[in-house]
């Protein structure tokens, strides 16, 4: 009867550890960088635990994580607005562990600007 108990628990650990894994924190960004991309979303991906878009920059592909999608549509931001093809503007923070990779605070989208945080 433990020992079910025990792999129960043990399971319900590793879940929630990689959730938590998962999701980083915002120490990894560089806050005295501020840059600015604008390009035509390539890639978009609506889903937890944040919101991601690739658009190119400078000859590379560059991941924007942006907010959470409750904080998107709760701003106004729905996914149709930035599927692939859209231009986009957006400022943010490069990272300092992934070469491609900003944290977004904002994104301007058909002349409407959206704040993330």
């Amino acid at each position: 009867m433990k020992l079910p108990l025990f792999a129960s628990c043990l399971s319900g650990a590793l879940l929630t550890g990689g959730i938590a894994f998962a999701h980083h924190g915002w120490g990894s960004y560089d806050a005295t960088r501020l840059m600015t991309i604008t390009g035509n979303v390539e890639r978009a991906d609506w889903q937890n635990p944040h919101v991601l878009v690739v658009v190119p920059y400078q000859g590379k592909s560059w991941e924007a994580v942006l907010a959470p999608p409750f904080r998107m549509n709760a701003r106004g931001l729905e996914p149709d607005l930035i599927k692939p093809g859209t231009q986009v503007r957006l400022e943010g923070y490069p990272s300092t562990r992934t070469a491609t990779e900003m944290r977004a605070e904002r994104i301007s989208v058909s002349g409407k600007t959206y704040e993330l945080r």
